[in-house]
């Protein structure tokens, strides 16, 4: 029996490859999109099929998605500040590679677009948890750029019948994440520092709080979306673990001495409320903060 053939854009990255590999697992044919920008050639699983190419060139999206019945659109230019430093090359990649995608997939006669959105685009909220019906409150580029994908979507689901939802990710981690560069997110880049030796940094006084949610919960969040009947109407849900844990909890954790750095833009809270997720998907987190990280210090080599 013919596989059937699915999409991931940014599949060479921390959350598209695991996601490569979950859909392989699955039995899928599955097609890489990646300019290696950001993503890696050896996180790619061996049995994905790679074109090693970008979102911001249409004609090339119209090629391979020919015959894919999922796309699963993670290819972006992440990180708050990479976007508040680079606006215009992160709203080429973040806008207009999001809506080639849509283009593309919906000539190429896709069935459904599963949308990596981020819950950067509630910004700075009072009022915690964060639910999809709150008003978008986005604090950066990178947040609104994200935001603009959602509507995208939503546009492309009423307007041209393209099957689409968007995932609103909270603060993901787990194998396969970058510790390196200068925006690499805090638990890369804690477990990074704890490996050489070095004080772990924290911004600010970290009493700020962030909803950590695994990778792997992550994987299967998208793979019920895409399989589903029930959503593909440009449905926005988030996709967090529901627990939130300070900056500080996180480098005790991973342990070793802190030191504290200037504080940053950056939401002070984040919580997500995954009921819409629990309702429409059935999907609820499996992998505990505490797991995660312990998981992750073995991958690192770090003893306790």
């Amino acid at each position: 029996m013919d596989r059937i053939k699915v999409v991931v854009t940014g599949g060479a990255g921390f959350i598209g490859s695991n996601l490569t590999d979950g859909l392989i697992e699955k039995g899928y044919e599955v097609h890489v999109i990646d300019n290696l920008v950001a993503g890696k050639k050896e996180r790619i699983h061996a049995d994905a099929i790679f074109h090693e190419k970008d979102i911001r060139n249409l004609e090339d999206l119209h090629v391979i998605m020919e015959g894919a019945k999922y796309v699963f659109h993670l290819a972006a230019l992440p990180r708050v500040q990479f976007s508040i430093e680079h606006p215009v090359l992160t709203n080429e990649v973040n806008v207009v590679g999001t809506l080639n995608v849509l283009k593309a997939a919906h000539e190429a006669g896709v069935k459904k677009v599963v949308y990596s959105a981020s819950s950067s685009a509630y910004g700075d909220q009072s009022i915690m948890p964060l639910r999809e019906d709150m008003s978008a409150h986005p604090i950066s580029p990178y947040g609104l750029q994200k935001y603009i994908g959602e509507l995208y979507c939503k546009l492309y689901s009423e307007v041209y019948g393209l099957p689409t939802v968007s995932l609103r990710y909270f603060n993901v981690f787990g194998p396969k994440l970058d510790p390196d560069g200068a925006y690499a997110l805090a638990v890369g880049l804690f477990l990074r520092l704890r490996k050489e030796g070095k004080p772990i940094t924290v911004t600010g006084d970290g009493t700020q709080t962030r909803d950590m949610t695994h990778v792997r919960d992550v994987v299967r969040a998208n793979i019920l979306a895409a399989e589903s009947d029930t959503v593909g109407q440009g449905e926005v849900m988030n996709i967090g673990s529901g627990k939130n844990h300070t900056i500080n909890d996180l480098a005790a954790l991973i342990g070793g001495p802190v030191e504290h750095i200037a504080p940053r833009l950056e939401p002070h809270d984040t919580l997500a409320d995954n009921s819409l997720a629990k309702k429409l998907l059935g999907w609820e987190p499996q992998v505990s903060f505490e797991d995660g990280i312990a998981e992750l210090k073995k991958i690192f080599e770090i003893n306790s």
